[in-house]
């Protein structure tokens, strides 16, 4: 397994605020930039070279996710161009080439790299209005493109949003690590991974969650409904919760210890399974 090396600096020493990543041996240096301090992020060095950038906020109705992938030849330009134009994003992530090693049809080729792939994942809603042109690049040209993309994918989730990042689906994971809840009326499937508890595609819910149960379950539990993520009863795609009670409470209505609930196929609960790690 390849090792990477990566380096945080915290500009102004503030976690909340402009972070730069650099990445050994990269020709590329990238920042995460709220919107709130784009007037310091014109001091960052290379800040008005080529390279990409994604804008993360969410949806004001729905609250989903959402983010716009583009390219420029001068990234502060553009940045100042969409906190005039742009309304729902709250931070960006930026990347780009230390020493002009980009030009524009690499930009280009890795702009559209990035959307398909996000497209591809379905985490976020993508606010570009069309398909970005991908631009044809011969032999090494296209080499250091692809390479420079795959830095980019690893930086943004190092970063924390999982824009690129693919949820399993049920087929892809070993039957040992399905999880089951079989209540009355419900059944329902997943999985506990690295970055929190998967409920399947198929999985069915409660239509109704009780008034006794936590506000903030019970306002998750609307925004899947919202959203179309469940519908009739029936969660319509492979979603993440950020732990196995959420994910149980979704399922059943109500508030769930989710170590409890959720099964393997031997009727052992996740917590017999991690105590006995």
């Amino acid at each position: 397994m390849e090792t990477s090396v990566i380096t945080m600096i915290l500009k102004n020493g503030n976690p909340t605020g402009i972070i730069q990543c650099n990445l050994d041996e990269w020709i590329g240096v990238s920042y995460k930039i709220p919107r709130n301090k784009l007037n310091e992020a014109k001091q960052l060095k290379n800040i008005d070279n080529t390279g990409v950038y994604i804008l993360f906020g969410a949806d004001e109705k729905t609250g989903e996710d959402r983010a716009y992938i583009g390219e420029a030849e001068n990234i502060y330009k553009r940045l100042i161009q969409h906190n005039k134009s742009k309304d729902f994003w709250n931070d960006c992530l930026v990347f780009v080439s230390q020493n002009d090693f980009l030009n524009k049809a690499h930009i280009k080729f890795i702009e559209n790299k990035l959307y398909t792939k996000a497209k591809e994942v379905e985490r976020f809603i993508i606010d570009n209005d069309t398909e970005p042109t991908k631009s044809s690049l011969d032999g090494a040209d296209e080499i250091r493109a692809v390479k420079f993309y795959e830095k980019i994918i690893l930086l943004t989730s190092v970063y924390g949003y999982h824009i690129f990042d693919k949820i399993l689906t049920e087929q892809e994971v070993n039957e040992e690590e399905i999880y089951y809840i079989n209540s009355i009326g419900l059944k329902a499937t997943g999985t506990q991974t690295e970055e929190g508890f998967i409920v399947f595609k198929g999985s069915q819910s409660s239509e109704e969650f009780k008034k006794a149960s936590a506000q903030s379950l019970r306002n998750k539990w609307n925004e899947l409904r919202n959203q179309k993520i469940v519908e009739n009863g029936v969660f319509l795609k492979d979603i993440i919760f950020s732990s196995p009670s959420t994910a149980a409470a979704m399922i059943l209505g109500r508030n769930a210890d989710g170590l409890r609930e959720w099964k393997n196929k031997n009727g052992k609960s996740l917590k017999e399974i991690m105590n006995n790690t």
